[in-house]
């Protein structure tokens, strides 16, 4: 085991692959967190489809730039948040369905985008990553959003908690509740886009939601929930590296949400409120 991971650090792109997923995993974790809390879980993967117009437009104007794509993501997936609140507070459909049109519009508009502007071979290996490819813009971008991030969740964990534990209280007591779930929102946009360059957006929702699922098997306190999400996505990439570093044929955003998948399975088997906890509670009762 030594051997093997001196092995991996004599390189470069590996060295900064474990560096680039671990800030990745402090990141998301909270995300990932919250979305499972709210029962947003299938929002996540809206919203990564939601933000491919305003990719697919950054990456026809000004090619593979990490900040075109940022910036282009991010007004298209705000854009469907808010957009997709707005609709919810002001018309009979609620936000789940409001979400789903938009985001499949978007979707639809991106594809029409990319195949009218011709070649899509660099950007479909954006979309699915490149965690191996790494470079320096990458992972400041990677870093500013975990900042971004840590720094937001400590000023609205409070709130947030409360408007995802009695939102109607919570409704009640402040004048703009909107703010704080415009403001995860916002979070979650960033942190789907700060994955391009490693995961891929696809694969960020898995390392989203699976560690965040399977820490649900084994707490029902936030605050476990929280460090045991971090704990399982790191794992989930530490070991998905090394699994494709030992397999060279087995692409690393794929291992590593099937590592967080493994995880997530034996949570569900062996977890105190999984299967097991459930068939105990059967038993003594």
């Amino acid at each position: 085991m030594f051997d093997l991971i001196s092995e991996m650090s004599n390189y470069a792109f590996m060295r900064r692959a474990f560096v680039v997923t671990t800030i990745l995993s402090a990141s998301v974790a909270p995300v990932g967190a919250f979305l499972v809390l709210r029962r947003l879980s299938l929002a996540g993967e809206a919203m990564a489809h939601a933000i491919t117009p305003g990719v697919v437009i950054g990456f026809v104007t000004a090619g593979l730039s990490v900040m075109s794509l940022l910036f282009g993501g991010l007004i298209a997936g705000l854009g469907v948040a808010v957009l997709t609140a707005y609709l919810a507070r002001n018309t009979i459909l609620r936000s789940d369905a409001s979400l789903a049109s938009l985001y499949l519009i978007a979707l639809a508009i991106g594809i029409f985008i990319l195949s009218a502007a011709g070649s899509a071979v660099p950007l479909k290996s954006f979309l699915f990553g490149s965690i191996l490819g790494v470079d320096d813009a990458s992972m400041i971008l990677v870093s500013g959003v975990a900042t971004v991030t840590l720094m937001t969740f400590a000023l609205i964990l409070r709130p947030l908690i409360m408007s995802t534990c009695d939102p109607v209280f919570f409704e009640s007591q402040v004048k703009r509740p909107w703010i704080v779930d415009q403001g995860f929102m916002f979070l979650l946009v960033l942190n789907l886009l700060a994955a391009f360059k490693t995961l891929g957006t696809l694969m960020a929702v898995g390392l989203m939601i699976l560690p965040a699922t399977a820490a649900r098997y084994w707490s029902g306190t936030i605050t476990a929930q929280l460090g045991l999400g971090f704990i399982f996505s790191l794992l989930s990439c530490w070991l998905g590296l090394t699994l494709s570093y030992i397999l060279p044929e087995t692409p690393s955003g794929p291992a590593i949400v099937l590592v967080a998948g493994a995880i997530f399975v034996l949570s569900a088997l062996f977890g105190p409120l999984g299967l097991r906890g459930q068939f105990s509670a059967t038993t003594k009762s």
